[in-house]
């Protein structure tokens, strides 16, 4: 098996204090960015599509999307699996591609969500309004820094702590890389439409499953439960499991409730490539009590 992460050289250094994007010194920039793309989209109603142009697009969607949910927030989040440091550094990548800045960045802030879900200081709670908690906080310079103190087991890593600041460099590399493919028909389809699409499906966690949804277990948030969100997400629409127990890296947490994240978790651990997954345990799974089990994200 390959060494943990935690427990390779070059881990050991104090969290670097240029951690955060050479983007925040220009706040106008992300959201130029944010409804650039969105615009941009129109054009595929200029462009047409084609076979090719879907699968692109449905690749690309599918594979950032699992290194939100998997890498960006079950395992930088929470730490609910243990991996490789080269593994890591894939799964920083990947979710750094999916143009929602960097892992310490994204990780970060969602620890601070749990800790205020719903109150002050959340991040993106839907008490101040389902448009702000879907993409308003975003975009508000209120978050843009870093928030090292919460992700100090993470930001040991230089490799991390690179991508981070130049979170704008995977989505250039990947914008390249569908133009070689499909030309600009690849850039708008595989690129454009597959963020902004990846955009709202991730957002819905934060607004639609504080709102829409059932909910099996008295935690002191409006987390809900929603088979459809978790269909869209691969997993992360069981959010009232997730809130009454963050660190299980299985959010579907009964054999009928959906985790596509948890089924590719599982295969990764067979080969090897992830190992240590944290599951509920038995007592966890009763709604038997008012308060959530204590659990830290690390």
């Amino acid at each position: 098996m390959t060494a943990p992460a935690d427990s390779l050289p070059g881990a050991l250094a104090e969290p670097s204090l240029s951690a955060d994007s050479v983007l925040s010194r220009k706040p106008l920039v992300p959201t130029l960015i944010y409804w650039g793309l969105h615009a941009l989209c129109l054009l595929v109603f200029v462009v047409g599509v084609s076979t090719g142009d879907l699968l692109l697009a449905a690749t690309t969607f599918w594979l950032r999307l699992f290194a939100i949910t998997g890498g960006y927030h079950r395992y930088f989040a929470h730490r609910a699996f243990r991996t490789s440091r080269a593994f890591q550094l894939v799964l920083a990548v990947l979710g750094t591609a999916a143009t929602q800045k960097g892992p310490l960045w994204w990780a970060g802030g969602h620890r601070r969500h749990h800790k205020y879900s719903d109150q002050p200081g959340d991040m993106h709670s839907p008490r101040d309004g389902f448009w702000y908690s879907h993409q308003g906080w975003f975009l508000n310079t209120r978050w843009e820094e870093t928030e090292l103190d919460r992700i100090r087991d993470f930001a040991r890593y230089p490799e991390l702590v690179w991508l981070n600041r130049w979170h704008f460099v995977p989505p250039l590399v990947l914008a390249g890389l569908c133009a070689l493919i499909g030309g600009f028909s690849g850039v708008l389809w595989g690129f454009v439409v597959s963020t902004v699409a990846l955009w709202h499906a991730t957002y819905s966690i934060n607004s639609l499953a504080h709102r829409w949804g059932t909910r099996r277990y008295p935690t002191t948030d409006t987390s809900r439960n929603n088979l459809v969100l978790a269909l869209l997400t691969l997993g992360e629409g069981w959010h009232n499991n997730h809130h009454w127990y963050m660190t299980s890296a299985r959010q579907g947490f009964f054999w009928w409730e959906v985790d596509i994240t948890y089924y590719v978790l599982r295969a990764l651990a067979l080969v090897g490539v992830v190992w240590d997954l944290r599951e509920p345990p038995a007592h966890v799974l009763r709604p038997a009590g008012a308060t959530p089990p204590g659990s830290s994200p690390s």
